[in-house]
């Protein structure tokens, strides 16, 4: 039987007020149904929100050790069911289980690392330029913020966005992809588990349009962090952008692997094709274009032809190197892009075909060649396994074409040359920049965050940047 799973709203979980539900289905196998979840509503939402607005004072009061405490318990819960939530993930999501493995220790360590930062959030001293005076800042949190998150990291991305504005007494509504919801609830269950206040995280599942449209708009959110496509992006900032908000947006990329001809050939193909195939290609730090010097484009085409070839499709809790796209759109949308790329002239290597495994998404890994920096597949985001390959004559053609697309999020050089290396760290519009490594990977200390049309470019994301987006900053003056 069925499972039919409810929102969290002010530390109770409830039914939507709708009345109604919608499935979620295993995407490498229809026929398995993950369970239920409710189809909320304007008023589910509304009724999330004003419950983090009620507790919002009282979480941000909360010392920052106790606050700490409560996140690193939840990672520690999060640890103690670390198997059952990379089954749950790979199950509703699609990921190979290594993959899924890897992001649910991620999302373990986000909450182990801000549980002890929550103990350091304060403000600076300085020298004041009056007698008898003291200088000083102090943080306080935000308020309420509204956090909309993506299917393909359905875990991680939620505990980078939840696990900081806790840590700084902001108290939080959330809003899960309806595509990958079940392990972001059992987040949800870890931090209940650890003993977070009633109301300091909401949890509602549902549609963008009445849920997510009522966290950017809602007069009692103060800040709104999203991430996904840069379509939806840009309409929840615009919306909250009405409403005087605080936003973040984290959206598309179109990322590029520079391989010149003094890089390792060898090492290049394997950069190239962990970045691009590597969970689905569904990432949007994903390798999606290779611009290839032409004195090493064919040992490079026929090497990643090799390892793309390479990749068993199937299901992830089969042991599958690769597992299914989410859903049947995004299935659609690849292999719509593979058409384009033939029309468009460019030379279909290998792959590009939907794969029968059993009753799933499945999609051969795709390479192409001969591929102009004009053509569709190598201008718009694909969110699939597909791998334009560019040939360029020179380091300057190389860079141009990189940066010649309207995204910048995650780039790379493979190189041994450290002229082009530094130049390229320089010269690239990215807000991440990798030296012969992939784009894909995220340190979870570090900033985060794109340029262009990848990004709000307001508030970077984890480290201590992921603090400064839900706290503000009082200056005082004291006179002694």
């Amino acid at each position: 039987m069925t499972e039919t799973y409810h929102n969290y709203v002010d530390g109770e979980w409830v039914a939507a007020e709708t009345g109604e539900t919608f499935e979620n289905r295993n995407p490498a196998d229809r026929s398995d149904v993950v369970g239920e979840f409710q189809q909320s509503g304007v008023e589910d939402a509304e009724r999330a929100v004003e419950a983090a607005a009620a507790a919002s004072d009282e979480w941000a009061d909360t010392p920052g050790p106790e606050r700490g405490a409560i996140l690193r318990a939840t990672s520690q819960a999060l640890e103690a069911r670390k198997d059952e939530l990379t089954e749950t993930l790979v199950r509703e999501e699609g990921k190979a289980r290594p993959e899924a493995a890897g992001e649910v220790q991620r999302a373990i360590d986000i909450f182990s690392y801000y549980g002890a930062k929550a103990s350091d959030i304060g403000g600076t001293v300085k020298s004041s330029s009056s007698r008898d005076t003291t200088l000083y800042t102090v943080n306080e949190p935000v308020g309420v913020a509204g956090l909309i998150t993506p299917w393909n990291y359905p875990i991680a991305i939620p505990a980078w966005k939840i696990a900081p504005a806790l840590a700084t007494g902001t108290t939080v509504v959330f809003k899960p992809a309806s595509a990958a919801p079940n392990v972001a609830r059992k987040l949800v269950e870890c931090l209940d588990e650890a003993g977070l206040p009633d109301g300091a995280l909401n949890f509602v599942t549902g549609p963008g349009r009445s849920v997510g449209k009522t966290f950017t708009t809602h007069e009692a959110v103060d800040a709104v962090s999203f991430t996904g496509s840069s379509a939806v992006g840009n309409t929840v900032g615009e919306q909250a952008n009405e409403t005087g908000k605080r936003v973040q947006l984290e959206m598309g990329g179109k990322n590029p692997v520079v391989v010149m001809d003094s890089a390792d050939v060898d090492a290049a193909v394997d950069i190239a094709a962990s970045g691009a195939f590597g969970v689905t290609g569904q990432a949007c730090t994903a390798t999606s274009r290779a611009i290839v010097h032409e004195d090493v484009y064919d040992e490079f085409v026929s090497g990643v032809v090799e390892a793309a070839e390479a990749i068993e499709v199937g299901p992830g809790l089969d042991g599958a190197d690769m597992g299914p796209q989410v859903n049947q759109s995004e299935l659609d949308s690849t292999l719509e892009y593979v058409d384009v790329g033939q029309s468009e002239g460019a030379t279909l290597e290998t792959g590009g075909n939907a794969v029968d495994v059993g009753d799933g998404f499945f999609v051969e890994p795709a390479v192409f060649s001969d591929v102009e920096p004009d053509m569709r597949i190598a201008q718009e985001e694909i969110f699939g396994p597909v791998l334009a390959v560019l040939p360029v004559s020179s380091y300057e053609e190389a860079l141009d074409v990189a940066n010649g697309v309207p995204y910048g999020l995650s780039a790379s050089i493979v190189t041994q040359d450290l002229t082009e290396a530094h130049d390229f760290v320089a010269e690239s519009e990215s807000g991440v920049v990798k030296v012969n490594e992939k784009t894909t990977g995220l340190e979870l200390h570090v900033p985060f965050g794109g340029m262009k049309d990848s990004s709000s470019e307001t508030y970077r994301e984890q480290g201590d940047a992921g603090l400064d987006f839900y706290t503000l900053s009082k200056t005082v003056y004291l006179n002694y």
